[in-house]
């Protein structure tokens, strides 16, 4: 498995996302070496939501108003349904998203974050996947979806649930050593 040691990684959630999707990514990749950040809309912590109810809190280490695209080389989306579903109305998620994408840098997205990816127009001609129950959401925004553990296509990487976490991350790992990646802007 390639190092990403010096790389610095955000991990951007709120309230309600999937617990695994985002622990799981934040472990392997801070095990790999990588400086990982959660960025929220919010200071302080945000809490999870695990199987059927709130899960644990996570300590947010940047709000959202402080980052900037240009700091990080990757960007982590977690899902779960509540999470992606609030920040696709957040301004500044959205432009954050975007700006990663736009300069070339990683974006990996998992269950329901590919929503994010529609709301930004990341999802339009590009090979993807997601959680089944947003496969027509993913189609009606132009995606090419796939049923496959992860869709990989230039630095954009996307899983379908948590049962996907170790392809998921390997694939995040490999892409973040590879560096920027040349792709058309959404």
């Amino acid at each position: 498995m390639p190092g990403i040691h010096g790389k610095r990684v955000a991990i951007l959630a709120t309230h309600g996302f999937e617990q695994s999707e985002l622990e799981a990514p934040l472990h392997k990749l801070r095990d790999a070496g990588a400086e990982v950040h959660v960025i929220a809309p919010q200071a302080g912590e945000i809490t999870g939501w695990d199987t059927d109810d709130w899960g644990r809190p996570v300590k947010v280490d940047r709000p959202l108003k402080d980052a900037k695209a240009a700091d990080y080389d990757a960007l982590v989306l977690p899902g779960g349904q509540i999470n992606p579903d609030l920040l696709r109305v957040e301004p500044d998620a959205l432009a954050f998203i975007k700006a990663v994408f736009d300069a070339g840098k990683v974006v990996g997205a998992i269950c329901h974050a590919p929503w994010l990816l529609i709301e930004t127009g990341i999802a339009h001609g590009r090979a993807m996947t997601s959680y089944h129950s947003i496969r027509t959401d993913v189609e009606n925004a132009g995606g090419i979806w796939e049923d496959s553990a992860v869709v990989c296509e230039t630095g954009l990487v996307t899983s379908r649930n948590p049962g996907d976490l170790d392809p998921f991350c390997d694939k995040l790992i490999e892409e973040i050593a590879e560096g920027r990646h040349e792709r058309k802007a959404a």
